[in-house]
């Protein structure tokens, strides 16, 4: 994890926390004392990770981990006060949100720190998976177009309009897609 953002209004538990991240090497971490100011920082940039260290001045912070779980990539770690652990965490837990009880013990706190990394590495995996799948499918779309353009203009068979598509790619050293937009340049202008 790159970045986190500590939200809590004590002194102390802010020291704690930035603490265990830098010994989980964190590189950048932002502390903000409110709900409201993270909401604003949240808008402008992401954190790999965000703690919020409930509950805050200006709500419990239930509503704000909820929020950004289902909103963001970050992984979201809720610190709330043991009497009401139980509750907080089973309506925050369909979200995602990594829930821990005060007082905070620090091998449970690593713990949930760990499982907060290895989520965010797989999540970071999907995304990129998700990306290569989109870029894949717009780039057949764009294929098929040219062929259509073939198709149409030249009276080439939808089989005659692939394999030239495959040999202009092959006779440039370019992408099918490069060929295709070059055909799509061409005739839709």
């Amino acid at each position: 994890m790159e970045s986190a953002l500590i939200v809590s209004c004590t002194e102390k538990s802010t020291v704690y926390i930035t603490e265990l991240l830098n010994a989980a090497s964190v590189k950048h971490i932002a502390v903000l004392p409110s709900c409201g100011e993270a909401r604003r920082l949240l808008l402008e940039r992401d954190f790999d990770l965000v703690i919020i260290n409930a509950p805050l001045r200006d709500e419990s912070g239930e509503s704000l981990s909820r929020h950004i779980a289902s909103k963001s990539l970050s992984q979201v770690i809720l610190v709330v006060k043991s009497e009401f652990f139980e509750a907080v965490s089973a309506v925050c837990e369909g979200d995602g949100v990594l829930t821990v009880s005060k007082p905070v013990n620090r091998a449970v706190f690593w713990s949930a720190l760990t499982l907060a990394k290895a989520a965010c590495g797989r999540l970071r995996r999907i995304q990129a998976e998700n990306a290569r799948l989109k870029q894949k499918i717009e780039d057949i779309r764009v294929i098929d177009r040219a062929k259509c353009i073939l198709i149409s203009f030249m009276s080439m068979s939808e089989q005659d309009a692939h394999r030239y598509i495959e040999k202009q790619a092959m006779d440039m050293r370019a992408t099918k897609r490069v060929i295709a937009e070059g055909i799509l340049k061409t005739y839709e202008s």
